[in-house]
């Protein structure tokens, strides 16, 4: 009987055969972490070592609070600063750089193959270019920097195929939103999900980014694409390191296989306050919003800030409108191509690359009773600062058309 994508990874780490509910004790291949890795540092030390066994296999990205809006954060930036010279971690990256997922992405740490953990739960970014990536704990990080290795249970396999070609208007976020709705946010608790179908290989590296990203609300270990030529383009000239490109058997053993056709799908948008409350955005349409964010690490990459221009070009918006560019790669680029201008004629703000507004720690904080229509992966109960104002998700296409109209609006119809 065939293995999957994730068995297949195990069993090459493991160095011996394994399927689906076995454990494992393994290397993983990077170990990432970001602001948190301050809090990391400080378990590790309780531990007993000295030294992180695998400096070279660690990579740090400071993004959640840059640059620091209070002296607290700043505290801890220095500590992590004076230990990342400390143990000789090269793979540094201060404040300066943006968001984790999209510099990972960026710097070829992402790669077909590998075993990729990192201290946040959007790790599962990675699968966008074949790696098993998988969200853990800051305790289990500093396990990884003391022993090298951790322990997995290796999971199910979910099948998500997608066919057909995406219609106007139609984006990998309302793909993702409406899988999501459909099989809740518990649908894919700890199973690796593989997303397959010939839309899925006509998605660029970044299109496919956001599903893999996604993955995690519908509780997913990993979110895996196979990888391809765009794939291969994409690591060309910035891979790490050699790869080994795995692939799911066509006898391999899934728990379940689910059957999308993207021309069933319309524009999506999560209603307050969980990812799969999901709704099409004619049933929300007219909804009053008051601020528009643009950006993330779900959706601030150089097609959606692109995307969002094409709408607001020549227009002014009506509501506050935050553009978070995912990595200062992508600022400089949209710079260069007009975008970042199109979008300050509009009315934008452009804040620097980081995760800014996402969690609430700063930036872009509502006040009870306000309404924000968001390109991120959550909508939680004070998500974003405050636990009396509402978010919407939805694509950088539905977002910017509201932040025009500043109301919901349904592109199909206005467009």
């Amino acid at each position: 009987m065939g293995k999957t994508f994730v068995e297949k990874v195990f069993s090459n780490k493991a160095g011996k055969d394994v399927k689906a509910g076995a454990i494992v004790s393994v290397e993983p291949d990077y170990v990432m972490s970001h602001d948190n890795a301050a809090a990391i540092y400080g378990t590790f030390k309780k531990i007993g070592v000295t030294r992180i066994k695998h400096p070279e296999r660690v990579v740090i990205i400071l993004d959640h609070e840059v640059p620091a809006p209070k002296e607290s954060s700043a505290i801890n930036h220095k500590e992590i600063r004076s230990f990342v010279k400390e143990q000789n971690i090269q793979n540094f990256f201060d404040i300066n750089h943006g968001i984790c997922h999209q510099i990972f992405t960026e710097q070829g740490f992402a790669m077909p193959g590998k075993l990729i953990v990192g201290s946040d739960s959007h790790t599962t970014t990675y699968g966008a270019l074949g790696a098993l990536s998988a969200g853990i704990g800051r305790s289990e990080v500093a396990a990884i920097w003391a022993t090298g290795e951790l322990w997995f249970s290796v999971p199910e396999t979910l099948k998500i195929v997608i066919n057909g070609i995406m219609p106007k208007y139609i984006t990998p976020k309302d793909i993702a939103l409406h899988v999501i709705g459909k099989i809740g946010s518990d649908g894919a608790d700890y199973k690796a999900v593989e997303f397959s179908g010939d839309t899925i290989g006509r998605m660029t590296v970044p299109e496919r980014m956001v599903l893999s990203n996604m993955a995690a609300e519908m509780g997913a270990k990993c979110g895996y694409t196979p990888p391809d030529h765009n794939t291969f383009d994409f690591l060309r000239g910035r891979a790490q390191s050699e790869f080994e490109s795995l692939y799911s058997d066509d006898d391999a053993i899934y728990c379940d296989v689910l059957e999308f056709n993207v021309n069933d799908i319309s524009p999506s948008v999560a209603k307050p306050h969980t990812v799969d409350n999901l709704a099409s955005v004619k049933e929300v349409e007219g909804t009053k919003i008051d601020q528009a964010l643009i950006g993330t690490c779900t959706n601030g990459r150089l097609e959606d800030l692109e995307e969002a221009a094409e709408i607001l070009k020549g227009n002014k918006v009506k509501v506050r409108t935050l553009i978070i560019p995912a990595s200062r790669t992508v600022y400089k680029e949209a710079v260069k191509n007009g975008t970042i201008e199109t979008l300050i004629d509009a009315g934008a703000i452009i804040m620097n690359p980081g995760c800014g507004p996402c969690l609430g720690a700063h930036q872009g904080v509502m006040a009870p009773g306000e309404v924000t229509f968001s390109t991120a992966n959550r909508n939680f109960k004070g998500r974003m600062g405050c636990r009396d104002a509402e978010i919407y998700l939805g694509s950088p296409i539905t977002v910017a058309l509201a932040a025009l109209t500043g109301e919901i609006t349904d592109p199909r119809r206005e467009l």
